[in-house]
């Protein structure tokens, strides 16, 4: 965990006590005032904003609120609930995602958004499961608010979602992206060029022996069985 200090500590600089106060009253503001997205969304709604290089999701909680699972490293990295509740920056989830260590928190939709176009409910039209009641989906948000553990494939935003909405953890994001690694992966065009490259990889490094024929003959062979 030191690297990971460190580099937290590289990324993430300590706030002044005016910025803490300042952004106190302005978070404070914020929750107390009615919110032109009441009109947009309602209770419980899955929100869906494209990203560069993946989509993230979250659920409405009224107000102007969005609860979403997003990494983040410094609630390892420090106690200071006002740093924590600052947006989290692209340093700050690079690292959690390193880390693998994430929090549910509650942002508002400007911050949720980041200046992306947001959808309602997409995946009312691709999942199986009818959604639950908006008050039960935005209950079960809020109640996983915190600390929790952090998986690329296993457990994101989407699998968060949609354990609020329609009662079952999984991601189609996941789903697609080991779709596409295993169709890379188990094609004969992989067979034939681990064909190739095992026997020239066993005599570069001088490691010819029984094991290492077995070993180049058994891959390529089950590869192509496979693909």
């Amino acid at each position: 965990m030191f690297p990971l200090t460190f580099l937290g500590l590289l990324f993430i600089t300590a706030r002044t006590d005016d910025k803490k106060k300042k952004g106190k009253n302005q978070a404070a503001t914020k929750e107390e005032a009615p919110s032109k997205y009441d009109s947009m969304f309602q209770r419980g709604d899955l929100l869906e904003v494209p990203r560069t290089l993946f989509t993230h999701f979250g659920i409405y909680l009224g107000r102007g609120r969005v609860a979403h699972l997003i990494p983040d490293i410094l609630p390892v990295l420090s106690d200071d609930e006002e740093a924590i509740r600052e947006m989290v920056t692209n340093n700050r989830l690079i690292l959690g995602v390193i880390a693998k260590c994430a929090s549910v928190r509650v942002d508002t939709v400007e911050d949720f958004a980041y200046g992306s176009e947001i959808i309602v409910n997409p995946m009312d039209k691709v999942c199986s499961r009818p959604p639950l009641k908006g008050e039960q989906v935005a209950d079960r948000a809020e109640k996983l608010q915190g600390s929790t553990a952090y998986s690329l494939l296993w457990y994101n935003c989407e699998h968060y979602v949609m354990y609020c909405r329609y009662g079952t953890c999984m991601s189609f994001q996941t789903f697609q992206f080991c779709k596409t690694v295993k169709k890379f992966i188990l094609s004969q065009r992989s067979a034939k060029v681990t064909a190739v490259l095992g026997p020239v990889l066993v005599l570069y490094l001088g490691v010819v022996s029984l094991y290492s024929a077995l070993v180049i003959v058994l891959v390529p062979f089950i590869i192509w069985m496979a693909s």
